[in-house]
């Protein structure tokens, strides 16, 4: 999981969501609030839960859905996914990924993030 450090509205990916709303300032502080409140519950219930500390800069206001880049897959497969948002592409930053091998066998990683200059993405 991502905790949230900038989260917020993004106007580079509200062109074609409509879940994208302008909102108050207060919601990073609210998605922190939740985020803690969740990986509490998990632990609490034995649940192992690693925790990649994202970095403010670059600026990445929805790097707490990974799973818009990112999969995992039984074989210890790792897939990488083209991203419409320039921003959402800052996403995929080399800390995710070594947090990932510090606790995971990674036996490949799949890059299909060069379709990103075909303008093809899948997300």
């Amino acid at each position: 999981m991502i905790r949230p450090i900038r989260f917020g509205y993004n106007a580079e990916t509200a062109v074609n969501n409509y879940f994208q709303q302008t909102v108050d300032h207060s919601v990073q502080e609210k998605a922190l609030e939740e985020f803690e409140a969740l990986v509490s519950k998990l632990r609490s219930n034995k649940i192992i839960v690693n925790v990649v500390e994202d970095s403010i800069d670059p600026h990445t206001p929805d790097s707490i859905f990974p799973n818009n880049w990112i999969s995992f897959h039984e074989d210890n497969r790792i897939t990488l996914y083209p991203m419409f948002a320039e921003n959402r592409r800052k996403e995929r930053k080399e800390t995710v990924l070594q947090s990932i091998r510090t606790h995971f066998n990674i036996a490949q990683i799949n890059d299909l993030s060069y379709y990103e200059k075909a303008d093809k993405f899948l997300e």
